[in-house]
């Protein structure tokens, strides 16, 4: 439990970033006429408003040569008096669209929405402007300029190919300039293209501004400038005969391996309310966001309630991060100069000054580990980057994930209260203490370290099924009496031989016991379960560790992969043998895949307690010298070169199931190689591990089986 002492935070707006959002639009009085604006079909007098647009004295005559040139964008924008001359014509669409019905609103504007492919948002966000409310109004300008990002992108990509990132790029480019004009362009830079103008896409979606403080008028000159900005894209797709097309939605996958939390009862709801009024995480003129955040998970409006819990923490994440780094100024939003301070540098290891970043030791790894599977890993969902770059369906967000964000955050705010206080909710309601005791044990899912260890359950449970696989009457027989079994018996007993020198360097803690000599093989998935049931250390890991780790999933990606096509193939023509479809050659190629299966299996599992091993020891790597750590790499990729070949040879347009095991003994007995005409030559499989390049913790036990079994030397390694 810990407690942020109580500042009267006024506002999280610098000075600067306050005056240009909440006084200079106010500065001039006079009025506009709407008619000047808008006709009264809903055409957009871009005329007007463009004119409203100030550029500084030094750029004026390099802005009018490119302006009509219409395909660069100006660097000499004053802002400033941009957004003073743009305030009364805000004011005056304000008033405009407050005095409409909502089905004049929708007779004149909902054709100039289509263009963004979600122009069902807009009713609502007219009714959020007509109820007054201004945090209604606030979350209504987050998923406009989300919904506007996402559909800008897609105009880009009817000329460009690469799509920026960022919303202030996208807008800055020369492909969106050609489409609607450099001087339309420059308005949008000044509402959300720039930190040096009003920046509400950023001020919102970063957490910086409390519903107060932004001028409802801004909303709705946004909602205008998407109508009219869809204006002037239909005559230019009219002109050009494009056909705008729409990226489909992002779906969030695999959210079951995310979902740790129990769900949220109205027990913890009603214990939560209670919470946010005491914990000092929330700055209190936030505190709206939190209460609208839970009403909407009430109603069912799980994407509403997602964006501001997200906002929320990074607003909260921001005031942790300032007070254990001593820099409270950190907490204000920064100049144009300067860099915000966002949850990429919150959750970062160092400051950029190279300082070490406090927060992650004030919070703990549970809680650093469930932020960065939720906001930052790239097989993550990163809930908040395609919130905000409009990549995600808002009526179709989970309530699997909104559950989640919301447990974890009463968790976080839990940490943020008085201790007796803490000491009474988790002695009278067991849903609470079922919550942090969760919190608490909270271990990664989308680390790569995670999804290996994924990837070799998966495949070991794939193996697992090849015995089970039904095989024709009489095609095992025939197998059988193939020619080639004595050397895959030969083979089998080398591979146990080496995995029982693997079985030494497994933690005493994991062993599996076992009465023979030898691990025997039906024992070598439950090693493999133990060895994934080890703790591998993930926040921050080094460039060296994510490097290897790369190798070893595109090992492992390769192991699937042939698990996969075995099985496929064997269903496949175990059905056309029973229908007696197959041909001569094809019954034959049956047989070999029958008899292959026998050497495949255990080379697979060899394989995967060789990475499950590395996988645990995976830091040892950081003790190797530059020459070491080469070698090692070459050994591993010696490894996936094997493993490419071996799904090469699998597949089911090859089906060279023959090529395959020759594959597999020759490393393994110590033969010549032959060049493979369908997949790139594979170095011996087992040359880095016999040589003493390979293994981080294992290369000595493969030496040892080498050794006594006189293993020859080729290319100058033993194979």
């Amino acid at each position: 439990m810990e407690i942020l002492i109580e500042d009267p935070i006024t506002t999280c707006l610098s000075p600067s970033v306050y005056d240009m959002i909440c006084k200079l639009g106010f500065e001039a009085r006079e009025n506009c006429d709407i008619s000047s604006i808008v006709t009264q079909n809903g055409e957009v007098c871009w005329t007007t408003i463009t004119d409203c647009v100030v550029y500084t004295e030094s750029d004026k005559h390099y802005v009018t040569y490119f302006q009509q040139r219409e395909y660069l964008y100006s660097q000499g924008l004053d802002y400033g008096g941009s957004v003073r001359l743009l305030g009364p014509v805000c004011q005056a669409v304000h008033l405009h669209l407050s005095s409409l019905t909502k089905g004049q609103f929708e007779t004149r504007y909902s054709s100039g929405f289509q263009w963004t492919g979600v122009p069902e948002l807009f009713p609502e966000m007219f009714d959020a402007l007509g109820s007054l409310q201004s945090l209604a109004i606030s979350l209504s300008l987050m998923k406009l300029t989300s919904c506007l990002e996402r559909a800008l992108a897609d105009v880009y990509l009817l000329i460009g190919k690469e799509c920026p990132f960022l919303l202030r790029d996208l807008i800055a480019s020369e492909e969106l300039s050609q489409v609607f004009g450099q001087s339309v362009m420059d308005v949008l830079k000044v509402f959300v293209g720039s930190p040096c103008g009003l920046n509400l896409r950023n001020v919102l979606w970063h957490g910086f501004a409390a519903p107060e403080e932004i001028p409802p008028k801004y909303c709705s000159m946004m909602i205008l400038l998407t109508a009219g900005l869809g204006q002037l894209l239909k005559g230019y797709l009219q002109q050009t005969k494009f056909t705008l097309a729409h990226r489909p939605f992002i779906t969030l996958t695999s959210l079951e391996d995310l979902i740790v939390f129990p769900d949220v009862t109205y027990e913890v709801l009603s214990v939560l309310e209670e919470v946010m009024k005491k914990s000092t995480f929330i700055i209190k003129i936030m505190l709206p966001y939190w209460e609208v955040a839970l009403l909407n998970f009430k109603s069912h409006r799980f994407a509403d309630c997602a964006i501001l819990l997200l906002v929320q923490l990074e607003t909260g994440l921001r005031k942790v991060f300032a007070t254990v780094n001593k820099c409270p100024k950190r907490l204000l939003t920064a100049e144009s100069t300067a860099l915000y301070t966002t949850f990429d540098e919150i959750l970062a290891k160092h400051l950029n000054d190279g300082k070490i970043n406090q927060l992650p030791l004030f919070l703990g790894e549970p809680a650093m580990e469930f932020l960065w599977d939720f906001l930052n890993h790239q097989e993550g969902p990163r809930l908040r980057d395609r919130l905000s770059h409009g990549e995600i369906s808002l009526p179709e967000f989970p309530k699997e994930a909104a559950n989640q964000l919301l447990a974890f955050s009463f968790v976080l705010l839990l940490r943020f209260i008085d201790e007796d206080l803490l000491s009474v909710f988790k002695q009278e309601k067991a849903a609470v203490r079922a919550l942090v005791s969760v919190a608490e044990a909270y271990g990664t899912r989308c680390h790569p370290v995670s999804q290996l260890k994924k990837q070799v359950l998966n495949c070991e449970r794939s193996i697992g099924v090849w015995p089970l696989l039904p095989l024709p009457e009489g095609s095992e027989r025939e197998a059988q009496r193939s020619e080639g079994n004595s050397e895959i018996n030969a083979c089998h007993s080398l591979i146990t031989e080496i995995v029982a020198e693997l079985c030494h360097h497994v933690p005493e803690t994991h062993r599996v016991p076992h009465d023979s000599e030898h691990l025997p093989p039906e024992k070598w998935p439950q090693l493999l379960r133990e060895l994934c049931s080890i703790p591998v250390r993930t926040l921050f890991c080094p460039r060296a560790v994510l490097e290897v780790l790369a190798v070893l999933r595109k090992i492992g990606a390769h192991c699937h992969r042939v698990c996969d096509q075995v099985a496929a193939c064997a269903e496949l023509r175990r059905r056309q043998w029973e229908d007696r479809s197959l041909r001569s050659r094809q019954r034959r190629n049956y047989l070999r895949l029958v008899h292959s299966i026998k050497l495949l299996s255990p080379v697979l599992y060899l394989i995967l307690l060789l990475v499950a091993l590395e996988l645990v020891n995976i830091h040892v790597v950081l003790g190797k010298n530059t020459s070491e750590y080469q070698q090692y790499l070459r050994f591993l990729k010696s490894v996936l070169q094997y493993t490419e070949n071996l799904a090469a040879y699998t597949s089911q347009d090859k089906n060279k199931w023959d090529e395959a095991v020759n594959l597999t003994q020759e490393p393994l007995q110590g033969c010549p190689q032959p060049t493979c005409r369908d997949a790139q030559p594979s170095p011996a499989l087992l040359a880095g591990l016999a040589s003493q390049e390979g293994l981080s913790t294992a290369c000595s036990g493969f030496s040892a089986v080498r050794d006594e079994r006189g293993g020859r030397r080729w290319g100058g390694r033993a194979v």
